[in-house]
């Protein structure tokens, strides 16, 4: 296990295992954190062992969206003058896996409150489960702030109305987990005691198919989106033609053939 500040980063069985962990400031983004799981997505990105990776957080919430006394102190760092002034500059530099360019699949096992910023980890999520402890709500306007990319994410994953409704009505309303399965915002609700023991049972589904499969599969589905049909079915294409050139490729055959499961190397 890595060692970290505010959050626990332990790779077991090729599945890497983010854990939030500021119980006491309900998993709040600081700067600390921030620059813990930007070094957290790298690993995962990066480190050819990890073919998964499953986010979660410790205690009652999942994260409680940036920290307030941050915000109000200026806990976070701007490196120049115009990045302080333009904030889409810091938008595409927040540590989430979409951002950091983790073609891996993703997990995110909601154990408890999202809010605000951190509901970027759900809607970037390839496989968003929740605990039917689960809530969902988006506090910025009622903190004077404009809900920004946060909500841009999120009309991507859930009709727009349910969006805005989110966005629109801040604290005073929060999403239920089985609310959050019925608009599409999650795949699937278990109870609070078994939502890890599920998310890891994913993780180790997906890492019985080919790897690098799975990681072209998602980059094809995913950077088509938004573009006319035939330019995203040449997208996914593309990726087609990378993996059929990978050992992989060959061995999926091959152990059917056999008789056999197939022995993935990701190469």
């Amino acid at each position: 296990m890595s060692e970290f500040s505010t959050i626990l980063f332990e790779v077991e069985q090729r599945v890497a295992t983010i854990t939030l962990n500021r119980p006491e400031r309900l998993n709040a983004m600081n700067q600390a954190m921030k620059d813990d799981l930007r070094a957290a997505w790298t690993s995962v990105r990066d480190d050819p062992e990890i073919w998964a990776c499953i986010i979660t957080g410790t205690g009652r919430a999942f994260s409680s969206g940036a920290d307030v006394e941050s915000l109000a102190s200026g806990g976070f760092r701007k490196i120049d003058r115009f990045r302080e002034l333009a904030m889409i500059e810091n938008i595409r530099v927040l540590p989430t896996p979409r951002r950091m360019g983790v073609m891996k699949p993703v997990i995110a096992a909601v154990n408890g409150l999202v809010n605000g910023v951190s509901l970027d980890l759900v809607t970037e999520a390839d496989i968003p489960i929740a605990s039917e402890k689960a809530q969902f709500f988006d506090s910025h306007v009622s903190l004077g702030y404009v809900s920004s990319h946060e909500m841009v994410n999120m009309a991507r994953r859930v009709p727009v109305a349910v969006c805005l409704r989110m966005a629109l009505l801040g604290s005073q309303e929060r999403m239920s987990a089985e609310r959050a399965l019925a608009v599409g915002l999650v795949t699937e609700v278990v109870t609070h005691e078994s939502l890890m023991d599920r998310a890891r049972e994913l993780a180790a589904m997906l890492c019985r198919n080919a790897p690098l499969a799975v990681w072209g599969t998602k980059l094809g589905v995913l950077r088509g989106l938004g573009l006319p049909i035939e330019q995203a079915e040449e997208i996914a294409a593309g990726y087609l033609e990378v993996v059929e050139q990978s050992e992989d490729h060959a061995e999926g055959p091959r152990a059917f053939m056999e008789k056999r499961a197939p022995n993935w190397k990701a190469r």
